[in-house]
């Protein structure tokens, strides 16, 4: 079968994995403003609404503790068609949903994929990529889940004018089965096309299977020559961190809670947390009702605006997330976020009243009535914020907890960082439409304040990781420098070492087979 090993091609279609999520993020938010659905499903508002959204990241907590496991032990490339299989299961089950039961199982099941995806798709990047791209081609994890949210928020909104469109009052059921039923495509392409790409070269020697790291790596990094000092350089320096690691004696799970580990894995656990509690659920689940309550008429066209903006502003930091480094990004990030959410909230509360009208009240009870100007102030903060996080958060908060593991613990302490993500995920999903109704404006400056605290904590903690290989993280975090001192830190073990051999200061003992030269 044939292999392809260009880096961006492979990266790209493992993002599909990404794009997935999107598609389940607005599978849901599609559908809100229908009466196809209302109907259906018996007007879902408040706490009932709530389980309905949040069925789908806890399917993905339990799928997320569960990837490591997979991925350890079959490979990073058989977790991610696992997870597309299952994937293709939930779909089914939403399509052919008869109620909210059936619906959250289908949910459920869809999230178990997403969960096993959204942790090991960036660790399978993280391992392919050199070091001087790895945060851009991390980034397309982001990048597809913004793609998939707003393609499925088009066949979404395409299908609500089924059936004599959204505001019918016997709207029939294909506006959400159509679309529900669709995603079991990118499911099925996903399954059948990561058989033309590699393994990791990490987990192939994780396993011993040197020859095949060696030839893997070779093929990424230098044309299929195994004598490229590179890619030399690379393979020795995966070969000294896992002879370091195996001589600690420690299981995985042990290593995760030595010192020198657990304070990465609560970093890793806490961007993903902070990624949640940015406020981003906010914009993209219950856009409808953001929209909706700011007085917007079309509130689904609107919001479909958003998607788009997610979409195009997360190319910026594909683009220069490498050059201008993570800690930036995630400071700028949190104080932007922060700043929109409060001006958003004051707004609000400046301007809003209560709502009145019984045919609404259940779904938002605070509302912006005949203000054109701060009505167009929430949604141009909404788009700002949302700019913010495509730019910033986003793709970093993928990119920083795939990265700063080692290889013996990666897949596990990432598991476990974007376990935190969907812990958050879950209960946010849950709380937010109460919490519309319950506190409405007061809500953004509960969330603005979050960003504050995340800027803090990131300028205490997080180092700068760029231009560094997987295997240098120890040193980044280990060498004793205050993480806001990190950015100026400049260099790579592994330039020097190739540099070395090269030179033939240094010999790299790799299998023999692999580096007779071609005749």
């Amino acid at each position: 079968m044939k292999t392809f090993y260009n880096v961006y091609a492979i990266c790209a279609f493992a993002a599909i994995g990404g794009g997935l999520f999107g598609f389940d993020i607005s599978s849901m938010s599609g559908v809100l403003g229908t009466n196809a659905y209302k109907n259906y499903f018996g007007h879902p508002t408040g706490y009932r609404q709530g389980g309905i959204t949040a069925s789908m990241p806890a399917g993905s907590l339990f799928g997320a503790l569960s990837s490591s496991f997979i991925a350890d032990k079959l490979s990073r490339r058989t977790a991610i068609q696992i997870a597309a299989l299952i994937w293709i299961i939930g779909a089914i089950l939403q399509t052919a949903s008869n109620g909210v039961a059936l619906l959250c199982v289908g949910r459920v099941v869809g999230g178990i994929s997403i969960g096993i995806a959204s942790a090991i798709v960036p660790v399978y990047q993280s391992e392919i990529a050199p070091k001087e791209i790895r945060g851009r081609v991390v980034s397309l994890q982001q990048w597809a889940i913004t793609w998939g949210i707003l393609i499925q928020y088009f066949i979404q909104y395409g299908a609500s004018f089924v059936d004599g469109g959204p505001k019918a009052p016997n709207q029939g059921t294909s506006a959400f089965r159509i679309p529900w039923g669709i995603q079991m495509v990118p499911g099925a392409i996903l399954f059948v096309g990561m058989f033309f790409f590699p393994r990791s070269p990490r987990w192939l020697a994780s396993k011993n299977r040197w020859e095949e790291a060696l030839q893997t790596l070779a093929h990424l990094h230098g044309g299929g020559d195994t004598t490229n000092p590179k890619v030399l350089a690379e393979y020795h320096e995966i070969e000294e961190a896992l002879r370091f690691e195996r001589e600690q004696a420690a299981t995985s799970f042990k290593a995760l809670t030595q010192p020198r580990i657990f304070k990465r894995v609560i970093l890793g656990m806490s961007i993903q947390m902070w990624s949640q509690l940015c406020g981003m659920n906010i914009m993209m689940y219950y856009i409808v009702y953001i929209m909706r309550g700011a007085g917007i008429a079309d509130e689904l066209l609107t919001s479909s605006i958003q998607y788009i903006i997610n979409v195009v502003m997360t190319l910026p930091a594909i683009i220069w997330l490498d050059r201008t480094g993570r800690r930036p990004a995630l400071l700028l990030g949190s104080f932007g976020m922060m700043t929109f959410l409060f001006i958003s909230g004051a707004i609000q509360a400046s301007y809003g009243q209560p709502n009145m009208n019984p045919d609404t009240r259940s779904e938002i009870s605070w509302i912006l009535v005949n203000k054109p100007g701060p009505s167009k102030g929430v949604v141009a903060c909404s788009y700002l914020f949302v700019a913010t996080f495509a730019t910033t958060w986003g793709p970093t908060s993928w990119t920083y907890p795939s990265e700063i593991f080692p290889a013996k613990v990666r897949a596990k302490a990432v598991s476990l960082a974007t376990a935190s993500n969907w812990i958050w995920n879950c209960a946010l999903a849950f709380a937010v439409p109460p919490l519309l109704q319950k506190i409405n404006w007061k809500m953004y400056m509960i969330f603005a304040a979050f960003n504050g605290l995340a800027l803090i904590h990131m300028f205490l903690t997080a180092p700068e990781t760029k231009g560094k290989t997987l295997e240098e993280m120890d040193s980044v975090f280990d060498a004793g420098i205050p993480a806001w001192k990190t950015s100026a830190h400049k260099g790579s073990r592994l330039d020097q070492l190739q540099r070395d051999i090269e030179k033939g200061d240094v010999q790299v003992a790799a299998p023999i087979e692999s580096v007779q030269p071609k005749i």
